[in-house]
């Protein structure tokens, strides 16, 4: 199954466009995938140009960036505390970018698209841990 980002079937005068092809597979778009809280789990798609992407399906780490020492630190999810993309998401602990996250060393915002590039980064959160 496939989502296609086609062109809108009505011009600004709201008129219909006629079709003047059918659909092609590049202009085909891909299912969101929901990343997970668990054992590290991914899977490599091929895009258009041979290029490869990595689309993570699971995973317990994060790269934790601290700007006060300015170092990365690697560390485990425990949940998701809040996503502005979907209220739901953080009872159904999906990860999502700036999904906010629980780790061992608090708080973090996760800045990386953990679907698209296979790979969790984040950046601490200042004053805030629970």
């Amino acid at each position: 199954m496939a989502i296609w980002h086609l062109k809108s079937k009505r011009k600004a005068t709201s008129g219909l466009v006629r079709k003047n092809r059918k659909k092609k597979a590049f202009e085909r778009g891909t299912i969101f995938l929901e990343t997970k809280i668990g054992e590290r789990r991914a899977k490599t798609q091929r895009k258009r140009g041979g290029t490869e992407k990595t689309k993570l399906l699971r995973d317990e780490n994060v790269n934790v960036f601290n700007p006060k020492s300015k170092k990365i630190e690697a560390t485990k999810i425990k949940s998701v505390e809040e996503n502005t993309a979907n209220p739901h998401y953080v009872r159904r602990n999906i990860l999502t970018r700036g999904a906010i996250i629980k780790t061992d060393i608090g708080l973090a915002r996760i800045t990386s698209r953990p679907g698209q590039v296979g790979v969790i980064n984040a950046i601490l959160l200042e004053g805030e841990k629970k």
